[in-house]
């Protein structure tokens, strides 16, 4: 569990500009050996495309990972923004409604699948409120779990 990235390959981190996709590789080839590096590369992606939402991803995986949770907390805190941005809906998700979240794909799907980044990251800040809120949520706008909430659920559970 201590590669976010898996094996040495090129990751398919979907329709990005090549100039950022190639910071994405760079960034996750120095996660392996430089996670500083690897962090100087994702934000300088994130600075020259804030719009592209896999460098939120990689900057709130690497955190999460390396246990720096103010870090990743802020990281996916504004994927989320960004990612509701983009879907077309309120920066609050407590605002989302199932309706809205009926296309499972693009920012959409980002966004919620961000949401459930949000409850662990707060679960493992011992911030149960806000990871449960998140969770409640999640099971109203994606009740087959398909973007896999139901995982992090199980574990807020287990904390219980």
């Amino acid at each position: 569990m201590n590669d976010p990235f898996g094996e040495d390959k090129l990751i398919d981190f979907g329709t990005v500009p090549p100039d950022g996709d190639a910071l994405l590789q760079q960034g996750v080839t120095a996660y392996r050996q430089d996670r500083a590096r690897a962090d100087r590369l994702f934000r300088e992606a994130l600075a020259a495309g804030p719009r592209c939402l896999p460098v939120y991803f990689c900057l709130y995986k690497i955190h999460t990972y390396q246990g720096s949770l103010d870090q990743a907390l802020a990281a996916a805190e504004a994927g989320l923004r960004e990612g509701a941005r983009q879907a077309g809906w309120r920066d609050d998700f407590r605002a989302w409604r199932p309706s809205s979240a009926g296309a499972l794909e693009g920012p959409g799907r980002f966004a919620l699948y961000t949401l459930k980044a949000l409850a662990f990251i707060h679960l493992r800040r011992n911030e149960r409120e806000a990871a449960q809120a998140a969770l409640d949520h999640l099971a109203r706008l994606d009740p087959s779990g398909s973007i896999g909430w139901p995982v992090v659920a199980a574990l807020a559970e287990a904390l219980d």
